[in-house]
Protein backbone atom coordinates (compact mmCIF):
# COMPACT_ATOMS: atom_id res chain seq x y z
CA UNK A 1 0.00 0.00 0.00
CA UNK A 2 1.47 3.38 -0.37
CA UNK A 3 2.43 5.79 2.32
CA UNK A 4 2.50 2.81 4.43
CA UNK A 5 3.45 4.20 8.02
CA UNK A 6 4.42 1.98 11.65
CA UNK A 7 3.96 3.83 14.80
CA UNK A 8 5.40 2.01 17.61
CA UNK A 9 4.00 2.60 20.97
CA UNK A 10 6.88 2.28 23.53
CA UNK A 11 5.99 1.71 27.29
CA UNK A 12 7.56 0.68 30.32
CA UNK A 13 6.41 -2.55 30.76
CA UNK A 14 5.23 -4.71 33.53
CA UNK A 15 4.54 -7.98 35.24
CA UNK A 16 1.26 -9.97 34.29
CA UNK A 17 1.60 -11.62 37.05
CA UNK A 18 3.03 -12.08 40.85
CA UNK A 19 5.25 -15.21 39.19
CA UNK A 20 7.14 -12.84 36.39
CA UNK A 21 7.96 -10.44 39.31
CA UNK A 22 11.57 -11.45 39.66
CA UNK A 23 12.41 -11.87 35.67
CA UNK A 24 10.89 -8.47 35.37
CA UNK A 25 13.05 -6.99 37.87
CA UNK A 26 16.11 -9.02 36.83
CA UNK A 27 15.61 -7.16 33.56
CA UNK A 28 15.30 -3.37 34.90
CA UNK A 29 18.47 -3.61 37.34
CA UNK A 30 20.51 -5.80 35.01
CA UNK A 31 20.91 -8.60 38.32
CA UNK A 32 18.91 -10.59 40.26
CA UNK A 33 17.58 -8.53 42.88
CA UNK A 34 17.28 -9.56 46.72
CA UNK A 35 14.66 -11.43 47.93
CA UNK A 36 13.16 -8.56 49.70
CA UNK A 37 12.57 -6.55 47.21
CA UNK A 38 10.86 -9.20 45.29
CA UNK A 39 8.73 -9.52 48.36
CA UNK A 40 7.82 -5.54 48.33
CA UNK A 41 7.41 -5.19 44.58
CA UNK A 42 5.10 -8.60 45.06
CA UNK A 43 3.41 -7.43 47.98
CA UNK A 44 2.43 -4.50 45.78
CA UNK A 45 1.19 -6.02 42.97
CA UNK A 46 -0.61 -8.00 45.53
CA UNK A 47 -2.54 -5.41 46.99
CA UNK A 48 -3.04 -3.77 43.30
CA UNK A 49 -5.01 -6.69 41.79
CA UNK A 50 -2.24 -9.28 41.62
CA UNK A 51 -1.09 -7.89 38.21
CA UNK A 52 -0.67 -4.75 36.00
CA UNK A 53 -3.16 -3.56 33.37
CA UNK A 54 -0.60 -1.81 31.49
CA UNK A 55 -0.20 -4.08 28.50
CA UNK A 56 -4.05 -4.01 28.24
CA UNK A 57 -4.39 -1.08 28.39
CA UNK A 58 -1.76 -0.04 25.90
CA UNK A 59 -2.95 -2.62 23.65
CA UNK A 60 -6.42 -0.70 23.36
CA UNK A 61 -4.59 2.88 22.88
CA UNK A 62 -3.01 1.43 20.15
CA UNK A 63 -6.36 0.16 18.50
CA UNK A 64 -7.84 3.27 18.92
CA UNK A 65 -5.03 5.03 17.33
CA UNK A 66 -4.67 3.04 14.74
CA UNK A 67 -8.57 3.40 13.92
CA UNK A 68 -7.89 7.22 14.20
CA UNK A 69 -5.32 7.83 11.76
CA UNK A 70 -6.54 5.31 9.00
CA UNK A 71 -10.26 7.84 9.23
CA UNK A 72 -8.43 9.42 6.18
CA UNK A 73 -8.00 7.21 4.12
CA UNK A 74 -4.34 6.37 4.72
CA UNK A 75 -2.26 3.22 5.93
CA UNK A 76 -0.99 3.33 8.71
CA UNK A 77 -0.15 0.20 11.69
CA UNK A 78 0.09 0.65 15.13
CA UNK A 79 2.60 -1.64 17.37
CA UNK A 80 3.57 -1.54 20.97
CA UNK A 81 6.79 -2.24 22.12
CA UNK A 82 8.42 -2.52 26.10
CA UNK A 83 11.31 -1.56 27.25
CA UNK A 84 11.39 -3.75 30.28
CA UNK A 85 8.64 -6.91 29.27
CA UNK A 86 7.05 -8.48 27.10
CA UNK A 87 6.21 -7.68 23.90
CA UNK A 88 9.71 -6.39 23.83
CA UNK A 89 10.73 -3.48 22.17
CA UNK A 90 13.09 -5.56 19.89
CA UNK A 91 10.84 -7.91 18.91
CA UNK A 92 8.20 -5.88 17.61
CA UNK A 93 10.95 -4.39 15.52
CA UNK A 94 11.24 -7.95 13.76
CA UNK A 95 8.03 -7.56 13.25
CA UNK A 96 7.97 -4.45 12.04
CA UNK A 97 10.34 -5.17 9.58
CA UNK A 98 8.57 -7.93 8.31
CA UNK A 99 5.77 -5.83 7.52
CA UNK A 100 7.59 -3.90 5.07
CA UNK A 101 6.61 0.19 6.14
CA UNK A 102 7.92 2.89 4.27
CA UNK A 103 8.82 5.11 7.36
CA UNK A 104 8.55 4.63 11.69
CA UNK A 105 6.96 6.84 14.30
CA UNK A 106 8.15 6.14 17.46
CA UNK A 107 6.27 7.72 20.04
CA UNK A 108 7.06 6.99 24.16
CA UNK A 109 3.80 6.86 26.26
CA UNK A 110 5.51 9.19 28.30
CA UNK A 111 4.92 12.99 27.40
CA UNK A 112 7.77 14.93 28.89
CA UNK A 113 11.13 13.86 27.97
CA UNK A 114 14.06 12.81 29.95
CA UNK A 115 17.21 10.65 28.36
CA UNK A 116 16.42 8.05 31.58
CA UNK A 117 13.11 7.22 30.09
CA UNK A 118 12.15 8.79 26.42
CA UNK A 119 15.95 8.43 25.41
CA UNK A 120 16.36 4.88 27.01
CA UNK A 121 13.05 4.21 24.96
CA UNK A 122 14.26 5.57 21.62
CA UNK A 123 18.13 4.11 22.13
CA UNK A 124 16.67 0.65 22.90
CA UNK A 125 14.44 1.59 19.37
CA UNK A 126 18.21 2.40 17.65
CA UNK A 127 19.61 -0.73 19.17
CA UNK A 128 17.56 -2.99 17.87
CA UNK A 129 17.44 -1.58 14.79
CA UNK A 130 20.57 -1.74 14.49
CA UNK A 131 20.99 -5.41 15.73
CA UNK A 132 18.59 -6.93 13.17
CA UNK A 133 20.19 -4.42 10.44
CA UNK A 134 16.68 -3.02 9.41
CA UNK A 135 17.09 0.45 7.34
CA UNK A 136 13.76 2.58 7.29
CA UNK A 137 13.14 6.01 8.03
CA UNK A 138 12.69 6.74 11.93
CA UNK A 139 10.95 9.92 12.82
CA UNK A 140 11.47 10.04 16.67
CA UNK A 141 8.55 11.93 19.23
CA UNK A 142 10.96 13.59 21.66
CA UNK A 143 8.72 15.11 23.45
CA UNK A 144 4.67 16.05 23.61
CA UNK A 145 4.27 17.71 26.85
CA UNK A 146 2.28 20.72 26.05
CA UNK A 147 0.66 19.04 22.74
CA UNK A 148 -3.24 21.02 23.21
CA UNK A 149 -5.16 17.70 23.02
CA UNK A 150 -2.76 16.22 25.71
CA UNK A 151 -3.40 19.23 27.96
CA UNK A 152 -7.65 19.03 26.89
CA UNK A 153 -7.52 15.41 28.15
CA UNK A 154 -5.80 16.07 31.43
CA UNK A 155 -7.95 19.00 32.26
CA UNK A 156 -11.26 16.83 31.12
CA UNK A 157 -10.42 14.38 33.71
CA UNK A 158 -9.56 16.99 36.43
CA UNK A 159 -12.90 18.87 36.09
CA UNK A 160 -15.02 15.57 36.25
CA UNK A 161 -13.28 14.96 39.44
CA UNK A 162 -13.95 18.69 40.95
CA UNK A 163 -17.82 18.51 39.62
CA UNK A 164 -17.81 15.51 42.74
CA UNK A 165 -16.99 17.45 45.57
CA UNK A 166 -20.05 19.81 46.97
CA UNK A 167 -19.81 23.03 48.22
CA UNK A 168 -18.48 22.39 51.67
CA UNK A 169 -15.78 19.84 50.62
CA UNK A 170 -14.29 22.64 47.97
CA UNK A 171 -13.77 24.87 50.67
CA UNK A 172 -10.82 23.00 52.13
CA UNK A 173 -10.23 20.87 48.46
CA UNK A 174 -6.44 21.18 47.46
CA UNK A 175 -5.59 20.09 43.99
CA UNK A 176 -1.95 17.95 43.92
CA UNK A 177 0.04 17.01 40.50
CA UNK A 178 2.68 14.19 40.40
CA UNK A 179 5.06 12.70 38.05
CA UNK A 180 7.45 10.22 38.08
CA UNK A 181 10.22 10.81 40.18
CA UNK A 182 13.83 10.54 38.61
CA UNK A 183 17.57 10.32 40.32
CA UNK A 184 18.77 14.17 41.02
CA UNK A 185 21.60 13.77 38.90
CA UNK A 186 19.50 14.48 35.76
CA UNK A 187 19.53 18.16 37.15
CA UNK A 188 23.62 18.38 36.90
CA UNK A 189 23.51 17.31 32.92
CA UNK A 190 20.45 19.45 32.43
CA UNK A 191 18.01 17.26 31.47
CA UNK A 192 14.51 19.02 30.13
CA UNK A 193 12.36 16.83 32.26
CA UNK A 194 11.66 18.96 35.43
CA UNK A 195 10.84 21.66 32.97
CA UNK A 196 8.79 19.99 30.60
CA UNK A 197 6.91 18.36 33.86
CA UNK A 198 5.75 22.34 35.34
CA UNK A 199 5.29 23.66 31.53
CA UNK A 200 2.76 20.80 31.61
CA UNK A 201 1.26 21.51 34.87
CA UNK A 202 1.59 25.44 33.46
CA UNK A 203 -0.97 24.62 30.40
CA UNK A 204 -3.21 22.32 32.60
CA UNK A 205 -4.11 25.38 35.31
CA UNK A 206 -4.60 28.01 32.57
CA UNK A 207 -6.99 25.52 30.67
CA UNK A 208 -8.82 25.29 34.03
CA UNK A 209 -8.69 28.73 35.17
CA UNK A 210 -11.08 29.00 32.44
CA UNK A 211 -13.84 27.22 33.86
CA UNK A 212 -13.30 26.61 37.57
CA UNK A 213 -12.80 28.80 40.55
CA UNK A 214 -8.76 28.94 41.24
CA UNK A 215 -8.04 25.93 43.39
CA UNK A 216 -4.90 26.06 46.08
CA UNK A 217 -2.88 23.49 43.90
CA UNK A 218 1.02 21.76 44.91
CA UNK A 219 3.52 19.56 42.77
CA UNK A 220 5.00 16.61 43.95
CA UNK A 221 7.66 13.75 42.57
CA UNK A 222 6.12 10.32 43.09
CA UNK A 223 7.35 6.51 42.73
CA UNK A 224 11.27 7.31 43.63
CA UNK A 225 12.23 4.00 42.34
CA UNK A 226 15.16 1.20 43.77
CA UNK A 227 18.52 3.30 42.67
CA UNK A 228 20.48 4.75 45.46
CA UNK A 229 20.75 8.35 45.74
CA UNK A 230 18.35 11.02 45.54
CA UNK A 231 15.28 11.36 43.51
CA UNK A 232 14.30 14.72 42.66
CA UNK A 233 12.00 16.48 45.40
CA UNK A 234 10.08 17.27 46.85
CA UNK A 235 8.32 13.92 47.33
CA UNK A 236 4.07 13.09 47.73
CA UNK A 237 5.00 11.61 51.27
CA UNK A 238 6.72 14.91 51.94
CA UNK A 239 3.84 17.11 50.77
CA UNK A 240 1.09 14.79 52.44
CA UNK A 241 2.70 16.14 55.62
CA UNK A 242 2.34 20.06 54.49
CA UNK A 243 -1.37 20.25 53.10
CA UNK A 244 -2.77 19.93 56.89
CA UNK A 245 -1.10 23.03 57.55
CA UNK A 246 -1.76 24.77 54.32
CA UNK A 247 -5.90 23.51 55.50
CA UNK A 248 -6.33 21.02 53.01
CA UNK A 249 -8.83 18.38 53.94
CA UNK A 250 -9.77 17.16 51.28
CA UNK A 251 -7.01 16.45 48.16
CA UNK A 252 -7.55 15.22 44.61
CA UNK A 253 -4.34 13.70 43.18
CA UNK A 254 -3.65 14.55 39.35
CA UNK A 255 -0.97 12.28 37.90
CA UNK A 256 0.21 14.35 35.07
CA UNK A 257 3.47 12.05 34.28
CA UNK A 258 1.66 9.23 33.43
CA UNK A 259 -0.97 8.45 30.62
CA UNK A 260 -2.52 4.92 31.50
CA UNK A 261 -3.17 2.65 35.02
CA UNK A 262 -0.68 0.63 36.22
CA UNK A 263 1.71 -0.08 39.69
CA UNK A 264 2.32 4.01 39.87
CA UNK A 265 -1.06 4.46 40.00
CA UNK A 266 -3.22 1.39 41.17
CA UNK A 267 -0.67 0.83 44.19
CA UNK A 268 1.61 3.92 45.06
CA UNK A 269 -1.89 6.84 44.85
CA UNK A 270 -4.65 4.68 45.39
CA UNK A 271 -3.37 3.10 48.61
CA UNK A 272 0.10 4.30 49.44
CA UNK A 273 -0.43 7.53 49.20
CA UNK A 274 -4.34 7.31 50.15
CA UNK A 275 -3.55 5.39 53.43
CA UNK A 276 -0.66 8.05 54.68
CA UNK A 277 -3.33 10.81 53.62
CA UNK A 278 -6.12 9.70 55.91
CA UNK A 279 -3.35 9.09 58.58
CA UNK A 280 -3.28 12.70 58.65
CA UNK A 281 -6.55 13.62 58.50
CA UNK A 282 -6.95 14.36 54.79
CA UNK A 283 -9.30 12.23 52.20
CA UNK A 284 -7.48 11.65 49.01
CA UNK A 285 -9.04 10.90 45.52
CA UNK A 286 -7.56 11.05 42.33
CA UNK A 287 -8.38 11.81 38.48
CA UNK A 288 -9.47 8.56 36.63
CA UNK A 289 -6.29 7.48 34.26
CA UNK A 290 -6.35 8.72 30.50
CA UNK A 291 -6.34 5.80 29.01
CA UNK A 292 -8.07 5.87 25.82
CA UNK A 293 -10.35 8.68 26.59
CA UNK A 294 -10.50 10.48 23.24
CA UNK A 295 -9.02 13.92 23.68
CA UNK A 296 -5.74 11.34 24.37
CA UNK A 297 -6.15 9.08 21.56
CA UNK A 298 -6.85 12.70 19.66
CA UNK A 299 -3.32 13.86 21.31
CA UNK A 300 -1.56 10.75 19.90
CA UNK A 301 -2.68 11.03 16.50
CA UNK A 302 -1.74 14.36 16.06
CA UNK A 303 1.42 13.63 17.50
CA UNK A 304 2.08 11.22 15.09
CA UNK A 305 0.90 13.26 12.15
CA UNK A 306 2.96 16.03 13.19
CA UNK A 307 6.41 14.08 13.04
CA UNK A 308 5.21 12.82 9.03
CA UNK A 309 8.68 14.24 6.79
CA UNK A 310 5.18 16.17 5.11
CA UNK A 311 4.08 17.73 8.09
CA UNK A 312 7.91 19.53 8.55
Amino acid sequence: MQNKTAVLLMAHGAPESLDEIPAYLQHIMGRMPSEEVVNDITERYHRAGGKSPLLEITQQQATALEKRLNQSGEHFKVYIGMRHWHPFIHKTVRQIAADRPERLVALSLAPQYSKLSVGAYLQTLEDALTASDINIPVHPVKSWHVQAELISAFSEKIETALAEYNDASRHTLCLLFTAHSLPESVLKEGDPYPDEVRATVSGIMEKLEQSIPLLPWFFAYQSQGLRRGKWLGPGVEETLGNLGEAGCSHLLVAPIGFVSDHIEILYDVDILFKGLAASQGITLKRTASLNTAPHFIEALAQVVRSHLPEAG
